[in-house]
C-alpha cells in the first residue's frame, strides 16, 4: 500500500515521545477530600515514569468554580486550592524533570469562567474599558438570542444579562463566556499567560477548542443540519459553519507557536475535531506554523473493523503536509474508555495499535489497567454535558472515574469517598493486582512502551502499509537495517499472516495474548510484533 517516509533532520523530543494524560481530580487524593491534587500527582510519579512514557499532560488545574471541572477558569495563572497551590506545583514540575519526564499544561483559550475577573469588569456596564474582551450583542428584533447558535452542551449559545441588556455568547455553558479573539488585548493578555508558564518552566500546551477560537465577522446564523435527528444533542442542530474554523485562527495559532518556539523546544497540542481535510490545515504553512500536533481523534469514531482503519491510516498519513508529524489518540477524559468500547481482548489489540503507530501516541489514565464501562447511578452523575441533555448517552464521568492503586478502601485513590465512584472491579482490576503479572493489561502496556525505547523503528521509523486478511491490519516500521512487523487481527477468527515475498520472521517480540506461543499465525482478537529481514 505505500511506504510513507518520517523525514531527515534533528529530531525534536515529542516525535519519539509518548504523552500520558492524567486527569487531576482523578489520579491520586493526598489530602483525603475525595478530590486527587497535585501533591497526590507528585507522589505516583515513579508509577508514571515505570510505565515508559515522556510526558504527561494535565487537564487543567486552574482556580476555577468548577462548573465544567476546570474548563472554566476564573485566573489562568494560579492553582485551584483543591488541587494545591503554586509551591505544590513548582514541586511537582522539579520531580517530573527530575524523572526525565515533561509537562504540559491545559490552556483554556477560547472561553473563561464569568467569574474571571475580566468578565465580572466585561458584564458590569456597557461602557468598561473590557466589554469587548468578550462577545456581547443586542437582542434579535424579538427579544431572543442573536441568532441561532448553539451550545455544545446542549441550548442557545447565548446568554441574556438584563443587567445590560445584551446578550453574551458562550459556545459552552453559561458559565464559560467566549473571549473576543478580534480584540488585540485579548491576545496580548493570553500571550502572558503563556509566558508565565513558560517562565515557570512548563514543557508545553494542550490547547483546549482551539477550532472554536474565532467566530466570522458579523456571526450570521448558522444552517441548519439536515442530517440531525434529536439523538445527536442539540449541539449538531445547525453546522458550526460561521461559530468556528474560520480563517483568522490560522494567525491565532501562529501567534502561540511563534511564542512556544521563543522557548526553544515547546510543545503545542491542539484539540480540534474536524474533519481530516480541515484538521491539516492547523499544521500551518512556511509563511504561518501551526501547532505540532492538531490531535488526531478520528479512531474514536472510525468503526472498528480492519478495512476502515487501514483505510483510515493510509488517507491520514497522506494528507499530512510535509514535515508533518502523526499522532494517535484512542482514550481522553472526553471519550468512552477504550475497553469499555471494544471489550478487553480488542483493547489489548488496540493498545498494540497506538503504540506502534507511525506518530506521538496519547494515553489515558486508566486505560492501562483496561478499565471498562463504568455505570454512574443518577444521583452521582457530575457531567453538565449530561444532566443538561438526560438520556442520550452523552456523558464523560464514566471515563473520568478515580484511578485503582490497590484494593484497600477506596482503592488507595483516596481516605474519603471519591467524587466519582469506581469502577464496579476496582478490588481486582488495580495497579498492584496487576504488577508483575504476565497476563494482566498494564503488563502488556509496559512492554509496549519498552520496545518502543529499545526500537528506534516504533519510535522514529517509516511506516508500510501491507495487504492482509480479511480483519486483519499488517504494517511494517523500518529505521536503517531494522525491519518489524505489525498484524493485528481485529476479527474472532484466526487469520494467516501474509508475510511479504522478500521477508522473512525471525523473533517475535510480543503478542497480545501472553499465554500463546507463536506459531506462525494469529489467533482471534491478537496483535503481534515480529522482527523479520530481508530473505
Amino acid at each position: 500500500m505505500g511506504e510513507i517516509s518520517a523525514g531527515h533532520g534533528t529530531r525534536p523530543w515529542w516525535e519519539s515521545a509518548v504523552i500520558y494524560q492524567i486527569y487531576p481530580r482523578s489520579f491520586q487524593d493526598s489530602n483525603g477530600d475525595g478530590i486527587g491534587d497535585l501533591a497526590g500527582i507528585a507522589a505516583r510519579l515513579d508509577y508514571v515514569a515505570g510505565l515508559g512514557v515522556d510526558a504527561i499532560w494535565l487537564s487543567p488545574i486552574f482556580p476555577s468554580p468548577m462548573a465544567d471541572f476546570g474548563y472554566d477558569v476564573a485566573d489562568y495563572c494560579g492553582v485551584e486550592p483543591m488541587f494545591g497551590d503554586l509551591a505544590a506545583f513548582d514541586a511537582l514540575l522539579g520531580q517530573v524533570h527530575k524523572r526525565g519526564l515533561k509537562l504540559l499544561l491545559d490552556f483554556v483559550p477560547n472561553h473563561s469562567s464569568t467569574e474571571h475577573p475580566w468578565f465580572v469588569e466585561s458584564r458590569s456596564s456597557r461602557d468598561n474599558p473590557k466589554r469587548d474582551w468578550y462577545v456581547w450583542r443586542d437582542p434579535a428584533p424579538d427579544g431572543g438570542p442573536p441568532n441561532n447558535w448553539t451550545s455544545d452542551m446542549g441550548g442557545s449559545s447565548w446568554e441574556f444579562d438584563p443587567a445590560t441588556g445584551q446578550y453574551y455568547l458562550h459556545a459552552f455553558l453559561k458559565e464559560q463566556a467566549d473571549l473576543n479573539w478580534r480584540n488585540p488585548e485579548v491576545r496580548s493578555a493570553m500571550d502572558d499567560v503563556l509566558r508565565y508558564w513558560f517562565d515557570r518552566g512548563v514543557d508545553g500546551f494542550r490547547i483546549d477548542v482551539l477550532w472554536h477560537c474565532i467566530k466570522a465577522e458579523g456571526l450570521p446564523d448558522n444552517p441548519p443540519n439536515p442530517a440531525f435527528t434529536p439523538d445527536m444533542g442539540e449541539k449538531r442542530k445547525v453546522l458550526q459553519q460561521h461559530s468556528a474554523h474560520q480563517p483568522e485562527i490560522h494567525e491565532i495559532a501562529g501567534g502561540f507557536r511563534a511564542m512556544a518556539d521563543s522557548y526553544g523546544e515547546r510543545l503545542l497540542v491542539g484539540e480540534i475535531c474536524l474533519p481530516l481535510d480541515q484538521l491539516m490545515t492547523y499544521y500551518g504553512n512556511d509563511k504561518v506554523p501551526g501547532v505540532h500536533l492538531p490531535f488526531n481523534f478520528h479512531l474514536f469514531e472510525a468503526p472498528w473493523n480492519a478495512e476502515a482503519i487501514a483505510g483510515f491510516i493510509a488517507e491520514y498519513e497522506a494528507a499530512l503536509p510535509p514535515g508533518g508529524w502523526p499522532n494517535w489518540v484512542l482514550g481522553s477524559h472526553d471519550a468512552p474508555r477504550i475497553a469499555g468500547r471494544l471489550g478487553e481482548a480488542q483493547a489489548r489489540v488496540a493498545a498494540m495499535l497506538l503504540l506502534t503507530l507511525r506518530g506521538t501516541p496519547t494515553l489515558y489514565q486508566g486505560d492501562e489497567l483496561g478499565i471498562g464501562k463504568v455505570a454512574i447511578p443518577a444521583d452521582r452523575i457530575r457531567d453538565p454535558q449530561d444532566v443538561r441533555q438526560p438520556g442520550l448517552g452523552l456523558g464523560r464521568d464514566g471515563a473520568r472515574t478515580p484511578m485503582a492503586w490497590d484494593d484497600s478502601a477506596q482503592a488507595g485513590f483516596s481516605t474519603a469517598e471519591p467524587w466519582l465512584p469506581l469502577h464496579a472491579d476496582w478490588s481486582t482490576r488495580n495497579v498492584a493486582a496487576q504488577d508483575g503479572s504476565n497476563t494482566a493489561m498494564l503488563t502488556l502496556y509496559r512492554r509496549l512502551l519498552a520496545l518502543r525505547r529499545s526500537h528506534p523503528a516504533l519510535s522514529l521509523g517509516d511506516i508500510t502499509l501491507l495487504s492482509a486478511e480479511p480483519d486483519v491490519i499488517q504494517y511494517e516500521r523500518h529505521q536503517g537495517d531494522e525491519r518489524l512487523l505489525i498484524a493485528l487481527n481485529l476479527g474472532t477468527q484466526p487469520r494467516k499472516i501474509r508475510v511479504p515475498a522478500d521477508r522473512r520472521i525471525t523473533d517475535a517480540l510480543l503478542t497480545t495474548i501472553p499465554s500463546r506461543g507463536f506459531d506462525g499465525g494469529l489467533t482471534a482478537n491478537e496483535g503481534l510484533i515480529l522482527k523479520v529481514e530481508p530473505r
